[in-house]
């Protein structure tokens, strides 16, 4: 019976003692959260500085045109592939080019995703600039075909401090959007 009465008491005043330790324990976890909460400061961007992220995600077109089939290169093919046209999966890489004041910011060209080289290309970059008035000129050419850029757009805007500017392609309306 002393032996339980002895077992009884030595788990109650480890009890009092593990809660007391668990909150000791909270605390100074709380207080090194608080402590980096504020220390050291961080800053996104330095002051008097703008962003311009590029963000394009566009489709190339076909990398060559569609032909007719002979004959001959109908027979040599399986019967369940037989169809009179072959039009080729692969597309054109995307190439963007963009400009900030007359000086190149940025030359990307962007490959096909997919297997076969028949998804959209992605093309995703950021660049920290001063705020205040910048020219911009973007050029987007996504035929390989075609040595020309087919769409482009020059606009002056006026960034101010930790101001955000998108340059997108919005597909559906064929334009280079600054937003």
């Amino acid at each position: 019976m002393a032996e339980a009465d002895n077992h009884a008491r030595t788990r109650h005043t480890l009890g009092w003692r593990a809660w007391l330790g668990q909150a000791v324990l909270y605390g100074l976890f709380a207080l090194v959260i608080g402590v980096f909460s504020h220390w050291p400061p961080y800053r996104h961007l330095p002051p008097d500085t703008a962003v311009i992220k590029l963000s394009v995600l566009h489709t190339g077109k076909p990398k060559s045109a569609c032909h007719q089939l002979s004959a001959e290169e109908l027979a040599a093919l399986p019967p369940n592939m037989r169809a009179p046209v072959s039009c080729p999966r692969e597309r054109s890489p995307v190439v963007v080019e963009l400009d900030i004041d007359g000086a190149a910011a940025a030359r990307i060209a962007a490959p096909p995703s997919g297997l076969s080289g028949d998804g959209a290309s992605a093309i995703y970059t950021r660049l920290a600039v001063a705020a205040g008035e910048r020219a911009i000129a973007v050029r987007l050419r996504d035929d390989a075909n075609n040595a020309d850029f087919a769409y482009h757009i020059e606009q002056r805007v006026t960034l101010a401090p930790a101001q955000v500017l998108v340059i997108d392609f919005d597909a559906e309306h064929g334009e280079i959007t600054l937003q």
